[in-house]
């Protein structure tokens, strides 16, 4: 992965979002009163990062704006970049600075790289078990509140897409704005009606006759949600080349391969952030040169 891919995708709005939720994290600490009890603020220390298993990585470039809280200078040196597999005993960052920040700063950095990591690994595994299909992988916005945006950029340090940022990316109908409107036809009306100019649209149909509606409307992708692999194949065959095409809904990565052979453009998969477990990285003093 291009190593200026982290400053594409935080700027403006996702880098404001990212730094909040470093102070926050940083905040929830508190004082480190056991680190303050042992060092005085000129003691200085060095420190490397290591994986203690195999994993994609994810996160890395966060580590440096951990410590610029700190106040005080240190010195980071990132060894592998965010995308890269690393095994077991691999050494992806080296730190030198005062003791106490790197003691303070430590868990909210190992938190954010396990986590993000964690998603990164996942999503890897998922893109392996589509490749050489059409398919492409999506997330969703099935994040945990306040990580939006390094959940999603994990997710493309590990090889996937992602579907919308935010709820203004694409105007998604789902069953309760179906069911209020009325219809399909009547809530994209609507949306044309109030938007001027509209954004792309996508419909959540649960059936075929939905799906038999949603191609009758100016609209830009349909989901098909949560249905089994023969009905999943008659709506495809119903849908104009000119929308693309989703599945999302009861998606493993036992299921994924024979589910991409349907034929979808994309496969949107929630666990990709809502189940990804951790990967484990532990920080350790060394030596000073």
């Amino acid at each position: 992965m291009p190593t200026n891919l982290f400053d594409e995708f935080f700027q403006a709005e996702a880098r404001m979002f990212l730094l909040a939720t470093i102070r926050i994290a940083l905040a929830e600490d508190g004082s480190d009163l056991t680190s303050q009890g042992l060092f005085t603020d000129s003691d200085m220390a060095q420190a490397m990062i290591v994986a203690k298993q195999q994993t994609v990585v994810a996160g890395l470039p966060i580590i440096p704006l951990v410590l610029e809280f700190g106040g005080q200078e240190s010195q980071v040196h990132l060894n592998v970049d965010d995308g890269d597999t690393v095994s077991a005993g691999t050494m992806v960052a080296a730190i030198q600075g005062p003791a106490v920040q790197l003691l303070k700063a430590e868990r909210v950095m190992l938190n954010f790289l396990c986590h993000l990591s964690g998603i990164a690994n996942l999503t890897a595994r998922y893109v392996q078990a589509i490749e050489g299909t059409k398919a492409t992988l999506l997330d969703t916005r099935k994040t945990l509140p306040g990580l939006r945006y390094p959940e999603k950029y994990a997710v493309l340090a590990g090889g996937g897409k992602n579907h919308r940022l935010n709820l203004s990316d694409m105007l998604m109908l789902k069953d309760n704005h179906i069911d209020r409107a009325g219809s399909i036809t009547e809530a994209v009306r609507q949306l044309q009606t109030v938007h001027s100019p509209c954004p792309p649209i996508e419909v959540e149909c649960r059936t075929l006759e939905e799906v038999e509606e949603a191609c009758k409307c100016t609209i830009q992708r349909i989901m098909l949600d949560n249905m089994d692999a023969e009905t999943a194949k008659t709506a495809l065959s119903m849908i104009p080349d000119a929308i693309e095409t989703e599945i999302s809904g009861n998606v493993s990565l036992e299921t994924i391969r024979d589910i991409a052979g349907i034929g979808a453009d994309f496969i949107s998969v929630g666990k990709l952030t809502h189940s990804a477990p951790s990967s484990d990285f532990s920080m350790q003093f060394v030596p000073l040169p």
